[in-house]
């Protein structure tokens, strides 16, 4: 516990200065005082610093700080920008060296004198070595690094209460998860075996499609330190050169990442998170390569159907839509105002339409920016399969600025169903009501006798209260409102296969001539 002190200390005094600073944004003199207005280049530079401190403190909080670029509903949008810059910007001398990992778990088995590194990471290092004559590529776990993350968590953890102390009222229901979602996050990430599960998924998920490649797996080489996987040889999608040696249009690119990326999520349910420009590559072929499925993640059948409500709704701007789906989905907790809720994403949607470009990003960016005033926070799942959208989009829009995410995902959602789904899904409601509804018509004969019978003997009175004095009434309302909810009765009965709107629309006739009989000798 006293390495845990020691770095609980550090943390603290290296996240003071910031800290320190948001709370004077708020109270002048820290307990009291005005707030102050502070400008956005102040808060770019402190956003800055803010990454910086992360990439300092080491991996565990790297990987923190790529998580929060995420969190909207936690972090501003000037510090999602600087720390999004995470996602490369990572020192290779971060934890062991891995090459001893590599001779400990795969010596007997390869050439180690083949082994060549190609890139580093805050969890990892990427080497390639021949096995059984072909080159393979090895990601493979920094020594050491398990207990050292597992310490930073627990650091974390013991910082929550502090965030909460001088957090906004709103941002505490996120931030009393905040921990958890770190944990289940991080540690997925560091259980190279579930990654190469997942990672076999996905490639068999799209091995159907021949211009996406997901490197195979080598299942007797992996463990719960190494993935060993087929070398595919691509160069980065964001190089210039890349498309245009191979003849594609950055638009066709673009369209096939985003494509790529909605299948997987909404689909498949099993898909990788981490879309940024060092996991996607371009082969000689003009093939997608997608590398790295550290950061991934399943969904459950009824994930699936809530994200894929999620972006429906966004699409077509449906806000009660929307709004049924923020809280299926635990964004919003389920006691919330709604029809507050409901004037916010009406305020959303207005804003939105009345831009010339709108981006995925933007949407989630306003979104969560209208809904501070709420209590809301995103799960791990929901907030991976938005961030592969955010990430993804971003890569999309480096290779063609002009590039409509939005008209791409209205496009798949139409390809594969989802949008002409909803027009099925309200005939089953109306089957459903006329189901239900049955056993009421199927009584109402006997019923309207027996109403019928009371009027007639004029045993049916309704009690009321004028307002104002009257001179006297018309006995004969009450065949008027029973025809009228015959024929309403009528037409609902269209539906149904037997024709028992006849019958319906026979009685609406018989008490519509006692009404006019009636009016008639008044």
């Amino acid at each position: 516990m006293k390495g845990y002190y020691l770095r609980y200390l550090q943390v603290l005094v290296q996240f003071a200065p910031i800290a320190v600073a948001l709370v004077r944004d708020r109270r002048r003199f820290l307990l009291f005082g005005p707030s102050r207005r502070v400008s956005a280049e102040t808060h770019r530079q402190r956003a800055d610093r803010l990454t910086g401190t992360m990439l300092e403190l080491g991996p565990a909080f790297i990987k923190v700080g790529q998580v929060l670029s995420t969190r909207p509903d936690i972090v501003p949008p000037t510090y999602v920008e600087a720390l999004s810059t995470l996602q490369d910007e990572v020192p290779e001398d971060a934890g062991g060296d891995p090459l001893a990992v590599v001779e400990a778990e795969l010596g007997d088995e390869l050439d180690l004198e083949t082994l060549e590194p190609v890139a580093g990471g805050s969890l990892a290092f990427v080497y390639t070595a021949v096995y059984d004559g072909d080159r393979i590529a090895l990601k493979v776990r920094r020594p050491g690094l398990v207990p050292v993350i597992e310490r930073d968590l627990r650091v974390v953890r013991g910082l929550v209460p502090l965030l909460s102390l001088v957090a906004d009222e709103h941002q505490q229901y996120s931030i009393e998860n905040l921990a958890d979602d770190f944990e289940n996050i991080i540690l997925e990430e560091l259980d190279f075996e579930r990654e190469a599960s997942i990672m076999a998924e996905i490639e068999d998920n799209l091995a159907d499609t021949e211009r996406v490649v997901v490197p195979s797996t080598y299942d007797e080489l992996c463990s719960d330190r190494v993935v060993a996987m087929e070398y595919v040889e691509g160069t980065k999608i964001t190089d210039d050169r890349a498309l245009a040696e191979v003849g594609i249009e950055p638009t066709e690119m673009a369209t096939l990442i985003a494509r790529t990326y909605l299948r997987m999520g909404l689909v498949d349910g099993v898909f990788q998170a981490d879309p940024h420009p060092g996991n996607l590559a371009v082969t000689d072929a003009g093939r997608l390569v997608i590398y790295d499925y550290g950061m991934s993640q399943r969904l459950t059948p009824q994930e699936q159907a809530d994200l894929t409500s999620l972006y429906r709704t966004l699409v077509r701007r449906d806000v009660d839509g929307l709004l049924n789906t923020l809280i299926a989905l635990e964004i919003l907790a389920p006691t919330v105002d709604r029809a507050a809720v409901r004037q916010i994403l009406e305020l959303v949607i207005e804003n939105l339409e009345g831009r010339s470009v709108i981006t995925w990003r933007a949407i989630i960016t306003e979104l969560f920016a209208m809904l501070h005033e709420f209590p809301f926070r995103i799960p791990p799942n929901v907030m991976l399969l938005m961030r592969a959208g955010t990430v993804g989009e971003g890569v999309c829009r480096s290779l063609d600025p002009e590039f409509d995410f939005l008209g791409v995902t209205r496009s798949f959602l139409v390809d594969h169903g989802f949008i002409e789904s909803e027009f099925e899904a309200l005939l089953a409601d109306v089957r459903t009501d006329l189901r239900e509804s049955a056993p009421v018509l199927a009584r109402a004969p006997a019923r309207f006798d027996t109403v019928f019978g009371q009027l007639e003997r004029g045993e049916l009175v309704v009690r009321t209260d004028p307002i104002e004095p009257t001179r006297g009434g018309d006995p004969a309302v009450g065949y008027a409102v029973v025809a009228g909810a015959l024929l309403v009765t009528s037409a609902i009965l269209t539906f149904h296969e037997l024709p028992l709107e006849v019958a319906s629309l026979l009685g609406a006739l018989v008490v519509f001539g006692q009404y006019v009989r009636r009016r008639w000798t008044w």
